[in-house]
């Protein structure tokens, strides 16, 4: 059980680690709105202040304490969140892990609303004239933390201890 703990944890440090550390280097070198291209006509990093939630929902919005707003209703979720990840059963280790995931984003992102009244996101992926939202390392762990949460959910992640009945029996 301890061990379970200890990955979760691992998670979460590594997705806060991972993300604080290139939004540094993003800092470091690119001014707002500047970029640098990657892949041509695909993949460009353009640093890029989102002051609103996911997807750029609220940027447009100006409303006193924008930033402490967002920032109680990120920690409540958070709070949400590590409460959830709590009370699953041990046998739930998809959507543990996802969660360790997902809780990793979502305090790196507060770590910045906290910090800097913005989130900053930097990856572009672009194809012609349609733009991506702009995203960052923490973003994609959420994203991927839902899609492992969602994985066991799935009807054909049977458990060996629950084989499916032959027909006519039972």
């Amino acid at each position: 059980m301890a061990t379970r703990g200890v990955l979760q944890l691992s998670i979460v440090a590594l997705v806060v680690l991972g993300d604080q550390a290139t939004k540094a280097l993003v800092r470091s070198r690119l001014d707002l709105h500047e970029s640098v291209t990657v892949i041509p006509g695909l993949f460009d990093l353009t640093r890029v202040h989102t002051t609103g939630a996911a997807f750029g929902f609220l940027d447009a919005v100006d409303i006193p304490f924008k930033p402490v707003v967002l920032a109680i209703v990120a920690m409540a979720a958070l709070a949400g969140l590590t409460w959830y990840a709590a009370t699953l059963d041990p046998a739930q280790k998809l959507t543990r892990i996802g969660l360790a995931f997902v809780i990793g984003g979502a305090i790196g992102n507060l770590i910045d609303r906290v910090t800097a009244g913005y989130v900053l996101d930097f990856v572009d992926l672009h194809q012609g004239g349609w733009h991506f939202w702009a995203f960052n390392v923490a973003d994609a762990a959420i994203n991927v933390g839902v899609a492992l949460m969602i994985v066991e959910l799935l009807p054909f992640r049977r458990s060996a201890a629950q084989p499916e009945r032959a027909e006519g029996s039972g």
